[in-house]
């Protein structure tokens, strides 16, 4: 076979395993919502949006494999609209604007979990929030902070002293005390289950200053059985 004949050969190969990659990812389960939203399907299962502008940036994803596919690529769009609004009527900086989504995954027997990470560039500093989707996969139903929960539970009563002394500890160094729960469940709304924890995910300025940072607090089971639903 001469060189030419085996280039030839090297190249056809090469197509048809980029071709039988992308119809195996279009076949995935959420595919088609994610292009849907303008993203595209990557190797790790994963949908991305990318935009960049002279004015900024967005990066977002989200896994392709979490159950409830229309809860995530709704929030996705929804999110990405929101800041192009935004941006429609910003003044211009030196620096561009950016805004990303994250996510985290989690999974249990019978539960998936996904919390994004919200970081917002488009004030003095950046922030960054939560936003947590939680499955049932028996019951085939999203997970709230209330279904968490006995019906008539105290939970935020439970939960606030064990969040106390996380704040506390994460508050060191900082001048005076660690403020309190003045929120109420509202801070609770973001979490991911696993097997051993509730991981409560805290928006920077909701409990803590700005200045502390967004907050992750893994919460054990065991200090919550009383009330779990």
């Amino acid at each position: 076979m001469t060189t030419i004949a085996r280039l030839a050969v090297a190249a056809t190969a090469a197509l048809f395993c980029a071709m039988a990659w992308s119809a195996s990812a279009a076949a995935q389960p959420g595919a088609s919502g994610c292009l849907d939203i303008g993203g595209t399907v990557a190797v790790d299962q994963s949908c991305r949006v990318h935009t960049e502008t002279s004015t900024y940036t967005i990066d977002m994803s989200y896994p392709l494999d979490y159950v409830d596919q229309p809860a995530l690529s709704d929030f996705v769009k929804h999110d990405r609209d929101v800041f192009v609004d935004f941006m429609a009527h910003a003044r211009p900086r030196d620096l561009p604007y950016r805004h990303e989504l994250t996510p985290h995954s989690y999974s249990t027997t019978g539960t998936q979990s996904v919390v994004f990470d919200v970081y917002d560039d488009t004030g003095a500093h950046p922030v960054t929030g939560f936003k947590a989707f939680n499955y049932d996969l028996g019951r085939a139903t999203p997970i709230t902070f209330e279904a968490l929960f006995k019906p008539g539970a105290s939970s935020v009563a439970t939960l606030d002293p064990i969040v106390q002394r996380f704040m506390d500890r994460r508050w060191e160094g900082y001048e005076g005390p660690a403020p309190q729960n003045t929120l109420g469940a509202k801070v609770y709304q973001n979490f991911a289950i696993t097997d051993d924890t509730i991981i409560f995910y805290i928006g920077q300025g909701m409990w803590l200053p700005e200045v502390a940072g967004p907050q992750r607090v893994p919460v054990p089971r065991s200090e919550l059985m009383s009330v779990l639903a």
